[in-house]
């Protein structure tokens, strides 16, 4: 089960998007160091993720984050062996975020034990259940900051935790915020919790660990058997702290001095520029604050004051982003920077990050061929070049072949000095001298170099230091891009036009500059984008500036660039005025904090905030809806045992609230507002919390992904591909209830951020979407849909019962009580309760669940003592308790009455019994006319031997409740004559069963009756059935008690019997297969063939049995599946397992499990496992293991039997043929295989025409008792 630590993989953080596949990067990974974050797979289904689980991985150090990943319902078999989630670094304060999973029905991380640090975040997960079974307490340290909001309601969820039924050992039960339940992630999975004080980490077999284990482990008390370490791991052992020379590393293991130094080569860690450095025993990427190092150490050494960073870099060339990041932080650089930066495209803001706190260089700075460069500004702190070495001995600042440098940055603003050496400038075509001239003043060099080191003729020479004006003649605009086209320049040389630059940016206000740097407020620089001539004179050049945001206000300008040859002419050039451009209008934004409440039953009101990008001017909103259906599931639970926690109709305290108005937009000229004023109250801080969880998800939707479809448009709102919960959720219909519950309903252009819905049903969820529109919603379509949960207020009236509480006597002392459910309640009726008393007493509240009220459509009082009583009745549904009904007076009558009321009773009583043979009778009358046509059909005669005299019986015991009632074993007297009493069998009706519940009771008796099969149990004679017979108001049958009657089942109550020979196994085989092929031909299913239900004749013959009996003798068998009847599981086929699809072919596995008995002498299939395990066994393909000295030829056969597609399974009549040879000759004479009416007996193999179960339906009734008299289970 556990994988451990000594066979770590460790994988990096983990970021699955858009695809299942993504997930197959987790095979490997037992540790991620770092986030796991799966999202946004919009999609895929629940068979996507179907044979998809990573057991190996067992640890998270960050955080787990699930949002919008569609069709996965349950992480239970993603991460089955999920064992710590340690938090190192949390998502906002979290470290389990799941969120908007819209089909999500479980958390269902059954191998979780420890969340060491962070929350857990569980939110808007509308079909999310088992969150009130799971303990969280039990997995962190505190729960004060959870968030649990939002999901589907506890009490619309069938939170059944395994145990509760009593079907196997239930799981723990702890309080949680006072209330003791049980705990456990599924319906399958208890919630892990171990014995061991304090809170040591245990095995499966609850053995407790090492102290140092977290998690779990696969043996006690060894450090090297971990799941997960509690400190910290290293060479495969848990250690309380790191051992002596390792260092601790990402909080969870330990690393040696050089792996930590080696660290800097890794891409993906925070500061990777730098060597990782030592300090305080732990491995970390930097320095502390108030702490450096040198290169002489990797340990950190605390500062004297500020902490400046002194760089030794000697001569360093920064020719990429790369070793620029280098010098990040460095305020001191020792030695000389060389620049060479031939590639990339505005890089000013990239560099300012890594050289912009450098003050001072030591040595020269040289910056050459550096075509990338557009401006020095991001040397934005330098105030020394100390001139220490210089360029060829004479330069201290060096600038040469730069073509694209404009700018030297604000180098007189800080103030920078250059005491010692010349400055060089040559080949700068586009940086004006007037630049380098001021520059020799603030630097106080002018008078050092002579006119050839600052060339007049080599630097400005492409640049339009005094221009004319150029004009655009054309614009074109999108809503992501802008086209533009102008005026070609003609300077008085045509060839000294070289090209044109573009300057654009963001511009809300119509204020733009020419500056090149960022603005007052902080405004963006310009972005610069070289144009090259067209290639004829006569076109016009142009460009297109992509991608744009969009409605967005551009500033626009250009400039032609051109060259002089003459050596002191001002360089002419041309510039446009500044022009502003709107881009066109897209698609917006999700809209935000969707709230929702209900003031009535039929009303719905619901409030949002605009989207972040309006992308347009917003016009309307589109609100459409969806009813729900109730949770089928819930009818499953006794709310009379369960405690009854009630959904509530949807209200937000938000509502409450005034709605805030928006900040005033800034005045053109000001800088817009970033904070609120003194006089305004901050937002308080769980708000902000809020606020800014939300606007990270808007971040992963709005910045971080591109969503798999088109923006909504108009003409197609009814086509979402998105809404589909109802094929996640089963379905509930109320009585009555029509229509259609996925219709949308669309309430169209609700101008402001509200809306009210109307016409809905009372006491029922809805999904609400709401989808932004701008003007131009009729060509770029409205935007994705944010959605809420709502649900109505209950209809006052709804839950009354409607009409008369009825009444009718059951018996001497009870009473039948029967009422209509109302028709249109308040989501589901959960149960009833009735309210009854005898005159002068104290008034008695039974409780009736929903399940027992389908029985009966009623309920039955029973032992009252005689008197006159009132009754009344009151529905409890989704919404509550309904209203009283009227009083209804019904009568017991005292023993007194009785006696003189004896007649009445048997008059009474006499003519049901004679009406039940009359029925009976005509049933059989009409069978046995249609019997000489169709196989299928035996006469349901009533002409059983009665037994008259119930004196000749004496029960003995009870043996259990039966389907129909109660079975006792007892001994009769007189049916041998001259013989001891025999052993029976006496099966009931309950005196309180209806006409047809007594029908259906002497039909299972009559379907052995019309069989006429050697190796079938006839109900003829004496071979099985007794006789029928009434007393008083109920029905009784007599059949053979299997374990001491002449017929006996196979192997039972004899541990010590030897294991039979081939020869005698063969012929058991072949018995029972003659049997099942007679069943088969005459078009039977048995659907409950085990070695229990074959019976052992005084002849040692064995004949099948079992067509609706002894279910009730061997009840341990059988398994009671969703509520409904009992299932024989251990002998079932698959496809009825899951489908409850049963055939001769499912017969036949069953066949091949009475092989497998009859080998092992009758032992349990599948020993070990519970019958839930069991089924999911077989379901997942699974078969039983081979017995213990079985022979080959019937091995062979078992496994021909147990063929995972029906149809290659072998019939009965092959099953005889290949084994025929080895029968004895008796076979020959008895059998049905080699009978005149048998299709095969004389070497036909084809099988039926006909498969026996096309007319069955996939779900078969409670008790299984078939349709038509079709038999068995």
């Amino acid at each position: 089960m556990f994988l451990l630590l000594l066979f770590s993989s460790v994988c990096p953080s983990l970021d699955i998007r858009t695809e299942v596949a993504e997930l197959r990067r987790l095979e490997n990974c037992t540790v991620v160091e770092g986030y796991l974050q799966i999202l946004l797979i919009f999609t895929a289904t629940g068979e996507d993720f179907q044979g998809l689980s990573f057991p190996r991985l067992t640890q998270v150090t960050d955080y787990l984050l699930l949002f919008r990943v569609y069709g996965l319902e349950s992480l239970r078999d993603l991460f089955p062996n999920l064992a710590v989630i340690r938090g190192n670094r949390l998502f906002f304060s979290y470290a389990l975020v799941i969120f908007e999973m819209p089909h999500l029905r479980d958390v269902g991380l059954p191998g979780l034990g420890a969340i060491l640090r962070g929350a857990v975040r569980v939110e808007k997960n509308q079909e999310l259940c088992h969150l009130s079974t799971v303990d969280w307490g039990l997995l962190q340290p505190t729960t004060d900051a959870n968030h649990i909001v939002g999901n589907k309601l506890g009490e619309e969820c069938a939170d059944v935790c395994p145990g509760m039924l009593g079907t196997e050992e239930p799981c723990i039960r702890t309080t949680v915020n006072g209330r003791t339940d049980y705990r456990c992630w599924t319906s399958g999975h208890c919630q892990r919790v171990c014995p061991c004080a304090r809170g040591l980490a245990c095995t499966p077999r609850g053995e407790c660990c090492h102290p140092q284990c977290l998690g779990g482990c696969s043996r006690p008390n060894d450090p090297q058997a971990c799941v997960a370490c509690r400190h910290f791991h290293f060479g495969g052992t848990c250690h309380s702290a790191c051992p002596r020379g390792t260092y601790r590393y990402e909080a969870w293991r330990c690393v040696t001095a050089d792996y930590c130094a080696s660290l800097r080569a890794l891409p993906d860690l925070p500061g990777h520029a730098s060597d990782f450095v030592i300090h305080q025993g732990s491995c970390l990427a930097q320095c502390p604050p108030g702490y450096t190092h040198n290169d002489s150490s990797i340990f950190c050494l605390k500062c004297e004051g500020l902490c400046p960073k002194e760089c030794k870099v000697g001569t360093k060339t920064i020719d990429s982003l790369q070793a620029a990041q280098e010098l990040v932080g460095c305020t001191h650089v020792k030695g000389s920077l060389i620049l060479n930066l031939r590639q990339g495209y505005n890089l000013e803001a990239e560099l300012q990050q890594s050289l912009g706190l450098v003050e001072t260089i030591t040595g020269f700075l040289k910056i050459k061929h550096s075509f990338a460069l557009i401006s020095l500004g991001f040397f934005r702190n330098l105030k020394l070049i100390q001139g220490d070495s210089m360029v060829d001995g004479n330069y201290t600042l060096y600038v040469l072949d730069n073509q694209n440098l404009q700018q030297l940055g604000q180098w007189a603003e800080a103030g920078l000095s250059i005491p010692v050496g010349k400055i060089y400038f040559a080949f700068n075509p586009r940086l004006c001298l007037e630049h380098i001239y001021q520059l020799e003043e603030v630097t106080g060099t002018r008078g050092r170099q002579n006119k050839a080191e600052i060339n007049p003729r080599t630097n400005g020479d492409r640049a339009a230091c005094k221009t004319r004006s150029l004009r655009f003649v054309s614009n074109v605009t999108e809503s992501d891009r802008i086209l533009l086209r102008w005026e070609r320049y003609e300077p008085l040389e045509a060839r000294d036009l070289l090209s044109f630059i573009v300057y654009y940016k963001e511009s809300p206000f119509q204020n733009a500059t020419e500056h090149m740097g960022p603005d007052a407020c902080g405004a963006p620089n310009w972005n610069l984008l070289d144009v090259e001539l067209p290639l004829s004179r006569t076109q016009e050049p142009g460009v297109t500036l992509a991608p744009l945001k969009p409605w967005t206000q551009y500033a626009v300008f250009v400039r032609a660039i051109t060259l002089s040859m003459a050596e002191d002419s001002p360089h002419q050039g041309a510039q446009s005025p500044i022009i502003y451009l709107r881009t066109l209008p897209a698609a917006p934004t999700v809209p935000l904090d969707v709230i929702s409440t209900s003031n009535s039953s039929s009303h719905l009101l619901v409030r949002w905030k605009p989207p972040t990008l309006r992308n347009g001017n917003l016009t309307y909103y589109l609100v459409l809806w969806q009813r729900l259906a109730e949770d089928a599931d819930l009818y499953l639970n006794d709310y009379c045992q369960r405690g009854l926690r009630l959904p509530t109709s949807s209200t937000d305290t938000r509502f409450d609230q005034e709605e805030g108005e928006p900040l005033a937009e800034a005045e053109p000229g000001c800088c817009p507002c970033q904070s609120p004023s003194p006089e305004q109250p901050q937002q308080p801080a769980l708000e902000a919390h809020e606020a800014s969880f939300q606007k990270k998800f808007e971040n992963f939707l709005h910045n971080a992904i591109t969503l798999p479809r088109s923006p909504w448009k108009v003409t197609s709102l009814n086509k979402s591909p998105q809404r589909d919960p109802g094929r996640y959720r089963r379905a509930s219909r109320a009585p009555g209830e029509g229509g259609n519950s996925s219709d949308f309903g669309i309430q169209d252009k609700v101008p402001r951020e509200r809306a009210v819905l109307s016409g809905l049903r009372h006491f029922t969820e809805y999904r609400i979407d709401i989808h932004a529109c701008n003007h131009a919603a009729h060509t770029v379509g409205c935007s994705a849909a944010t959605f809420v949960f709502a649900r109505t207020m209950p209809h006052r009236e709804a839950d009354s019962i409607p009409g008369k509480v009825a009444w009718k006597p059951a018996s001497k002392s009870s009473v039948l009580l029967h009422w209509p459910e109302p028709p249109d309640p308040n989501g589901l009726i959960l149960k009833y309760e009735i309210k009854y008393k005898r005159l002068g007493e104290e008034a008695t509240v039974l409780c009736v669940s929903r399940l027992r009220y389908a029985k009966f459509g009623g309920v039955h009082l029973a032992l009252l003592p005689p008197g006159n009583y009132t009754a009344r009745v009151r529905a409890t549904s989704l919404a509550g308790n309904g209203s009283w009904t009227d009083g209804l007076a019904f009568y017991i009558p005292g023993s007194e009455e009785e006696e003189s009321g004896g007649l009445h009773v048997l008059l009474t009583v006499t003519p049901v019994g004679l009406l039940l043979l009359i029925v009976l009778a005509a049933l059989g009358f009409f069978y046995s006319k249609k019997s000489f046509s169709s196989p299928l059909s035996f006469p349901l005669s009533p002409f059983f031997p009665f037994l008259p005299l119930w004196e000749a019986i004496s029960v003995i015991r009870e043996l259990g409740q039966g389907s129909f009632g109660m079975v006792y074993e007892g001994l009769a007297q007189g049916l041998e004559a001259g013989e001891a009493p025999t052993p029976v069998a006496l099966k009931t009706v309950n005196e309180l069963a209806s006409l047809r519940e007594r029908i259906e009771f002497l039909k299972e008796a009559s379907v052995m009756k019309a069989f006429k099969c050697h190796h079938v149990v006839s109900g003829r004679g004496r071979d099985w059935l007794y006789g029928i017979w009434a007393a008083g108001s109920g029905l009784w049958v007599m059949f053979a008690f299997p374990p001491w009657s002449p017929s006996i089942p196979l192997f039972q109550n004899n541990p010590g019997l030897p294991r039979p020979g081939l020869g005698d196994m063969i012929q058991m085989a072949g018995e029972i297969a003659d049997g099942m092929a007679y069943l088969t031909a005459n078009k039977f299913v048995h659907r409950d063939l085990a070695a229990r239900n074959c019976m052992v004749s005084q002849d040692f013959t064995v004949k099948i049995g079992d067509f609706g009996m002894t279910r009730d003798v061997y009840e341990t068998d059988y398994y009671r599946k969703g509520g409904k009847g009992l299932l024989p599981v251990r002998w079932m086929a698959p496809e009825s397992l899951k489908d409850g699809i049963f055939s001769t072919h499912s017969d036949v596995w069953s066949f091949g499990v009475v092989l497998w008995e009859i080998v092992t002498l009758a032992e349990q299939p599948y020993q070990g496992l519970s019958n839930e395990q069991v089924l999911r066994f077989v379901m997942d393909n699974g078969i039983l293991d081979e017995p213990e000295g079985c022979p080959p030829q019937l091995r062979e056969l078992m496994s021909r039997c147990w063929q995972q597609n029906p149809r290659q399974r072998p019939t009965f009549l092959q099953i005889l043929d290949s084994i025929k040879d080895e029968l004895r000759p008796s076979f020959r004479l008895l059998s049905f295989y080699y009978s005149p009416e048998s299709r095969g007996g004389r070497g036909s193999l084809a099988p039926p025409d006909t498969d026996p179960d096309t007319h069955l339906s996939p779900e078969p009734p409670p008790d299984f008792s078939p349709p038509n008299g079709s038999l068995g289970h």
